[in-house]
């Protein structure tokens, strides 16, 4: 009854005077709609980004050779054949490098970036579409036997021959001052076709893949290889390969100890990144949730300005029985009432926000229980600590002064 009583004192003297209220309120209401709005957009783009890369390479290892004191290969294509006949879980490996050239048919001549590797090459890189549309891409037999033969992406096809039914067509590849002539068995999706008319495309390298002991054969000087990836089933496979493959590569190479050989997986990267955007985010809510103070010390002013006003009250109920306890408790709720209320006007205006800017982003907001919790909670402590100052100078007031009080 006695806390009813006071809340229900509160409630009236607020809406007694509702815009000194609302203004009172208005600085709770900006942080806590910024804080929301800034937590839940940024934890949306964060899910987006790390969903997004999580879909690129979530279970990719990438393995690195480094080793100052050897000048010959690190990793070898026998070792790449040893490593996945050896290690059940390798779904794809191979050296995912690329190198600038130019390709050339009769007529038509074109800067191309050149990619080269196994023939799970297809799968991994992320120069060149896995989607064929003509022909195959080069096989294992093209591997071993190191066979003239190149796959070009159709944007090339077009531009160098008009067409992209090329397969059987010679394409000449020049790297170094060294030329190959090389067949095409394999035409892949292009990049480029929806970009058609946006801007002048010739200016656009062209991509074209060969098998990694076709390079080795004719340019030996440009084959070394030092960087391999390797696509697993799933990523809970991940960190038991990474050991395998650096333990099988030191055996076979004599190089146990050396720590020569480096495996690293995305999954290590993402959690950097997920680092990075959190400390981002945390720090410009906790710059938003400056305005939470600037509202506090409204709060705490306009509380003041209400016992300077209700003196002669406090002094009349003192008078007719009530403790400083009572009149100690009244104020406070009035203060919490605020800030209370301040804050699910703020989250409900942080929540609308969020979901307008999200949508002008092209992303979904994460709205958490925890963070709404959070901010509900700052608002009442808010309102607790900015309000008992007020609350206790109210309470102590001497009745007879009170009384007196013009």
């Amino acid at each position: 009854m006695f806390i009813k009583e006071n809340f229900k004192m509160a409630l009236d003297s607020i809406f007694a005077n509702k815009m000194r209220s609302f203004l009172t309120m208005l600085g709770i209401i900006i942080g806590i709609a910024s804080v929301i709005a800034i937590l839940a957009v940024g934890n949306g783009a964060a899910d987006e980004i790390t969903t997004t890369f999580s879909d690129i390479g979530a279970t990719t290892i990438s393995l690195n050779a480094n080793d100052p004191e050897q000048s010959g290969d690190l990793i070898t294509n026998d070792d790449l054949n040893v490593l996945k006949d050896s290690i059940d879980e390798i779904r794809y490996i191979s050296p995912n490098e690329t190198m600038s050239g130019t390709i050339s048919s009769d007529d038509e001549s074109r800067q191309s970036v050149i990619s080269y590797g196994t023939p799970d090459l297809q799968f991994l890189s992320q120069a060149m579409s896995s989607t064929l549309v003509e022909g195959r891409y080069f096989n294992q037999v093209d591997f071993d036997e190191a066979q003239d033969v190149v796959v070009i992406d159709s944007d090339g096809a077009e531009a160098l021959f008009g067409r992209i039914d090329v397969v059987g067509e010679t394409l000449r590849v020049s790297v170094a001052q060294s030329q190959m002539n090389l067949r095409i068995v394999g035409v892949v999706e292009g990049s480029f076709g929806d970009m058609q008319g946006a801007f002048d495309t010739s200016q656009i390298p062209l991509f074209v893949s060969m098998p990694h002991s076709t390079l080795s054969n004719q340019v030996p000087q440009l084959s070394g290889m030092d960087s391999v990836v390797i696509e697993v089933e799933s990523t809970d496979q991940i960190d038991p390969v990474s050991s395998q493959v650096v333990r099988l590569l030191e055996l076979r190479n004599n190089a146990v100890g050396d720590n020569i050989y480096n495996a690293t997986n995305f999954l290590q990267a993402l959690d950097q990144v997920n680092n990075v955007l959190s400390l981002f985010i945390n720090f410009i809510a906790a710059v938003a949730a400056i305005a939470l103070l600037v509202g506090g010390i409204g709060v705490m002013n306009i509380m003041l300005v209400s016992v300077t006003e209700r003196t002669r009250e406090i002094g009349t109920r003192k008078a007719l029985g009530a403790t400083t306890r009572t009149i100690l408790i009244q104020f406070l709720m009035e203060s919490i009432i605020l800030s209370v209320i301040g804050g699910m006007i703020g989250l409900t205006l942080g929540i609308i926000l969020s979901n307008v800017i999200a949508g002008a982003l092209d992303i979904s907001p994460i709205i958490t229980l925890g963070s709404v919790a959070l901010v509900l909670l700052f608002s009442t402590a808010v309102g607790v600590f900015f309000g008992i100052y007020p609350a206790r100078k109210a309470a102590k007031l001497n009745p007879i002064d009170a009384l007196r009080y013009e």
